[in-house]
């Protein structure tokens, strides 16, 4: 039984695959401030986020006024918190984009079986 609507054409087992890769590449380039920008609140958690790499460097080294440990976890809950955000971002786009290309898909088959 073929499906009649196009939002529940299966997708091929590839390409599922390609889009958290691509996801995955997206988040680490979305770290660039030029991009982080445009949301606020994340780009707050990226700049605390460098202040505590800094501070973590600082402890590291001797100079620090707070624990190692405890430096090095709150900078590491930050660069998850934006990494995540920016893989969530990524992956989003992907499919959406995934999706869009399916339906254009779709429509040109079925121009050439009309």
């Amino acid at each position: 039984m073929e499906p009649t609507n196009p939002l529940e054409l299966k997708r091929p087992a590839g390409l599922q695959g390609r889009v958290y890769l691509q996801a995955i590449v997206d988040a680490f380039v979305k770290l660039n401030p030029r991009w982080m920008v445009r949301n606020p609140v994340m780009f707050v958690t990226e700049v605390g986020s460098i202040l505590t790499t800094v501070l973590w460097i600082q402890a590291l080294l001797g100079h620090g006024e707070a624990p190692i440990a405890f430096v090095g976890g709150v900078t590491l809950w930050l660069w998850l918190c934006v990494l995540f955000a920016n893989f969530s971002e990524a992956l989003a786009e992907g499919r959406g984009k995934a999706q869009a290309a399916a339906l254009r898909r779709t429509r040109r088959e079925h121009r050439r079986k009309s």
